[in-house]
C-alpha cells in the first residue's frame, strides 16, 4: 500500500501507547479509503473489493459518530487533519 500503518498511528495517537482509539482507527480506516478510491479509478468493475470498501466507509462513519458523541472537539478535530467534510 501507499502509506506506512506505523506513521499513521504516531501521528494520530492520543498517548504513548495509543494504538487502538477511535482517532486512530478512523485515520488508518481514512488512508486505506483513499488508497481503495484510486484503486476503483484503475479497476472498476471490481466488485469484491467494492463490498470491503463499503463496510470499511461504514465502520468509519459509526466511530466518527462515537467521537461525536463523546468527545466533540477530538471529533472537529480529526475532521480538520483528515480533510473530512464541514
Amino acid at each position: 500500500m501507499s502509506f506506512e500503518k506505523k506513521d499513521v498511528v504516531e501521528k494520530f495517537k492520543t498517548h504513548a501507547t495509543d494504538t487502538g482509539s477511535p482517532e486512530v482507527q478512523v485515520a488508518l480506516l481514512t488512508t486505506r479509503i483513499n488508497y481503495l478510491a484510486g484503486h476503483f479509478k484503475k479497476f472498476p468493475k471490481d466488485f469484491a473489493s467494492r463490498i470491503g470498501f463499503l463496510k470499511m466507509i461504514g465502520q468509519r462513519r459509526r466511530l466518527l459518530d462515537y467521537l461525536k458523541r463523546t468527545n466533540k472537539e477530538s471529533y472537529s478535530d480529526i475532521l480538520k487533519k483528515l480533510d473530512l467534510r464541514k
